[in-house]
């Protein structure tokens, strides 16, 4: 697929997410939470809405946020690392959200001015074109966010343009420790559920490096990645969006994108439970620790 295709799964896959009622009220997504790093009292601590049990991590824990510092969370979904770093930063600092699916936007919004939440700004972008001024954050974070763009080294730049000199990234995410097997790594739906888009290890690190980055670490968390495989392979079919996007009242976790509206096809939550039958994707692939430091001048040029 192309890229531009590949954006727009990727867009309509967590559009569905953001018009459900998927919520920390839901159990399987505070499960999946709690199973990636956040604890209860966090969870507590933000609007139930933001969390929709899309993580893989928590960037909030690795970041060293501090008062007064600028944080841009990509990939923001419906808020919950901007939520949670809100109050790390205090009153002088801000936290602003970057989401492709204006959906996600609406929610994150509606999240903020539901809480009373004032330093934190939310708007509509692509990773790889940031509306932001160059060396104007002090971190960047992102939760399970960055194996879904295409272009990561054109990413991996736009992220050491906007930070400061000293700035850093401290992001969860997904790797690869090995190849997929084929019919994983072609599927769509292992793409936007976070897994045939991943890249391994070592090349995640040699893109950091060759973006600009110092200090470069992407350490396997060691989670078990089968918390969103017990998910999935409960009841796919009520995973599903109904036809063409729309969540049905019923669906708790929408993973969706296209091809279901009378084609008589499995849709993607489907698909990618009967890919996940047939393997342990703890073997393939895991939760990463990214860490990554912007010099305070300039890098001679490998």
């Amino acid at each position: 697929m192309s890229d531009a295709s590949i954006k727009e799964a990727v867009k309509k896959t967590y559009g569905a997410y953001a018009r459900s009622s998927l919520s920390s009220l839901d159990a399987g997504a505070r499960r999946v939470a709690e199973a990636f790093g956040y604890s209860s009292a966090e969870l507590n601590a933000i609007p139930a809405e933001a969390n929709m049990g899309l993580s893989c991590g928590n960037p909030t824990a690795l970041a060293s946020l501090r008062v007064g510092e600028v944080v841009v969370d990509l990939g923001s979904g419906g808020g919950l690392d901007v939520f949670l770093a809100a109050p790390k930063v205090g009153p002088t600092g801000r936290v602003i959200g970057i989401d492709m699916s204006p959906d996600m936007i609406a929610r994150a919004r509606h999240n903020a001015q539901q809480a009373g939440i004032a330093n934190v700004e939310f708007h509509l972008a692509e990773i790889e074109s940031l509306p932001l001024d160059d060396a104007s954050v002090d971190c960047v974070i992102s939760n399970c966010v960055l194996n879904l763009v295409p272009d990561k080294a054109k990413a991996f730049a736009e992220i050491v343009r906007v930070l400061k000199p000293g700035g850093r990234l401290a992001a969860s995410d997904i790797a690869l420790k090995q190849e997929l097997p084929p019919a994983m790594e072609a599927s769509i739906a292992a793409y936007t559920g976070c897994i045939s888009g991943a890249i391994p290890v070592e090349t995640y690190r040699r893109l950091l490096l060759d973006a600009g980055f110092d200090a470069v670490d992407v350490v396997d968390t060691h989670a078990d990645l089968n918390a969103y495989a017990h998910m999935w392979l409960s009841d796919p079919a009520s995973l599903e969006p109904s036809c063409c996007g729309s969540p049905s009242p019923s669906s708790s976790l929408p993973i969706a994108t296209s091809g279901c509206c009378g084609s008589g096809h499995a849709g993607p939550a489907e698909q990618i439970a009967k890919l996940l039958e047939a393997i342990n994707v703890n073997d393939y692939a895991a939760s990463v620790r990214v860490f990554a430091v912007k010099p305070r001048t300039p890098r001679e040029p490998n």
